[in-house]
């Protein structure tokens, strides 16, 4: 174990030596989900004789959802489980070697071992996930908030660079040579992101080693068998399930899951919700801070649900409908998966310098009008598509710059919404129940992943090539969608603000 000192040395930016370790960590961990997720759809629909499932659209994308939604929603439990059970610590290695198996998995060719992967990839995202970022912020003193901040943006910075070069190198292995070699790269992306945390963990010092202790040894003996039970029972039926479907015994049905999905989680908000109202203790304040983080769900879920078709009906227009001939080299259609974290990378200091600007000279938008920008943004993004799509229905095929164009768009308006939620919502719940509103919010992301998917399944090749006109509209409903809640948005910002009380 690694003493204070060790733990806090600052030998990396100025910052603790264990950011390296998480910064590395998480690097390589989202070049194995972005790389995964550059090919993902395009091998799904691909045909069977060129090495793809075979799958239409809209069974393929409604598994991108369902597969997208469930790597937010594990995100609670592996939380949960990390804190009472496992530790931080513990979690992040585990789950890092789920999430490698599951890419192996996927890289041996068979459609029993590519669903087997996708599970994997899931649950050992729910465990990694949330908990590299909590031992993120446990780097730091409570004395210390600016530094804290700093360090969560080199973090991030991580993330994107991860999310850079992953789709470049998978997307070039997986379109050009074999789609599983594809995602055998993002599988060894992990193992290396995983041989560097155990290298590297020592500076971590003694943070996120143990999980959440109770005073009584008693019941945390009785607390750990409870949860190890448990355990031992979900793993029983998930396996008995994977194998009563490998089997043939039990059909799934893609479509018909997502859509229950849907309803499911959409109830069990609301039902939340409700009970925070009638059974919480909570002031009138409280309660208005709280109705606030519920109109931010929809307008969070309404952004998702546009924002996520890059890795769905966008990627399938890169391959389908997009010149992306170089001088007689075909580049691949998921290389434009990249394009979003470039302008990350490059636009997110812009925007962190730009709100303090305007905080300085109070001209920084409130919350609500930032969330109306994004989701304006947003539109704005697809209705360079709707444009570009004018061009596909003549028989044309469009230059990437229309899709770089809309990617643009999306970040800025990603840029806008997406950390200034995260904010608010610490912000504006209660102390007893910043947990739980978290897990909304992440919930709000799972709710527009899973529309995502089904939204996606609307630009089906077959009905597009009999109604070209279909392209254009179907983006125009997006336009609508999206920019419509931006100005519904816009319009509730000064009574959202009141409601907020003291939070900006």
């Amino acid at each position: 174990m690694a003493s204070e000192q060790d733990s806090h040395s600052t030998s990396f930016f100025g910052h603790p030596r264990g950011l390296a370790t998480l910064f590395f960590t998480e690097m390589w961990e989202r070049f194995s989900y972005y790389g995964m997720r550059a090919i993902l759809v395009l091998f799904m629909v691909d045909a069977i004789n060129t090495g793809g499932l075979g799958l239409d659209d809209t069974t393929a994308t409604a598994i991108y959802g369902l597969y997208t939604m469930f790597v937010y929603l594990l995100a609670l439990p592996g939380g949960w489980l990390a804190d009472k059970f496992m530790g931080l610590r513990n979690a992040i290695w585990y789950g890092g070697i789920i999430i490698a198996a599951g890419h192996f998995s996927m890289a041996i060719p068979t459609d029993q071992t590519f669903y087997l992967g996708l599970l994997l990839i899931v649950i050992g995202t729910g465990f990694l996930k949330p908990n590299i970022s909590s031992i993120v912020g446990g780097l730091y003193g409570d004395d210390e908030p600016a530094r804290r901040d700093a360090g969560f943006s080199i973090f991030y910075m991580g993330i994107n660079i991860g999310a850079f070069i992953a789709p470049i190198a998978t997307g070039w292995l997986g379109e050009s040579i074999n789609w599983h070699y594809g995602f055998g790269l993002a599988g060894v992306g992990m193992v290396l992101g995983l041989v560097q945390y155990k290298l590297t963990e020592n500076y971590l010092g003694d943070i996120g080693m143990k999980p959440e202790q109770l005073d009584d040894p008693v019941k945390q003996a009785n607390r750990h068998s409870r949860i190890k039970n448990a355990l031992w029972g979900i793993g029983a039926a998930l396996t008995i399930f994977i194998g009563l479907v490998m089997g043939g015994i039990i059909t799934i049905d893609p479509v018909a899951i997502a859509d229950a999905s849907g309803v499911v989680i959409f109830g069990l908000v609301i039902a939340y919700f409700v009970y925070v109202f009638v059974a919480e203790d909570l002031n009138t304040d409280q309660k208005k801070k709280i109705g606030v983080i519920a109109a931010l769900f929809i307008f969070s879920a309404i952004f998702w649900s546009g924002f996520e078709q890059a890795g769905s009906s966008l990627n399938l227009f890169a391959e389908r409908y997009t010149d992306r001939d170089m001088f007689g080299w075909l580049m691949p259609a998921s290389w434009l998966q990249s394009v979003n974290a470039f302008f990350i990378i490059t636009l997110a200091p812009v925007f962190g310098w730009l709100w303090v600007w305007l905080a300085k000279r109070t001209l920084e938008p409130s919350t609500p009008v930032k969330f109306a920008l994004g989701l304006i943004f947003l539109g704005v993004g697809f209705l360079v598509m709707m444009f570009a799509s004018y061009y596909v229905v003549d028989g044309n095929q469009v230059l990437p710059t229309w899709l770089i164009m809309t990617y643009l768009f999306h970040t800025i308006g990603e840029l806008c919404l997406s950390p200034v939620g995260l904010s608010a919502v610490t912000k504006l719940a209660p102390k007893k129940l910043v947990g739980q509103m978290m897990g909304i919010w992440f919930m709000s992301i799972a709710f527009g992943n899973l529309i995502a998917g089904r939204v996606a399944g609307q630009f089906n090749q077959d009905d597009i090539a009999a109604d070209p006109t279909l392209l254009p509209d179907l983006f125009w409903i997006i336009v609508i969608t999206t920019v419509g809640g931006g100005l519904v948005m816009l319009l509730l910002s000064k009574p959202i603000r009141k409601l907020m009380g003291n939070v900006r």
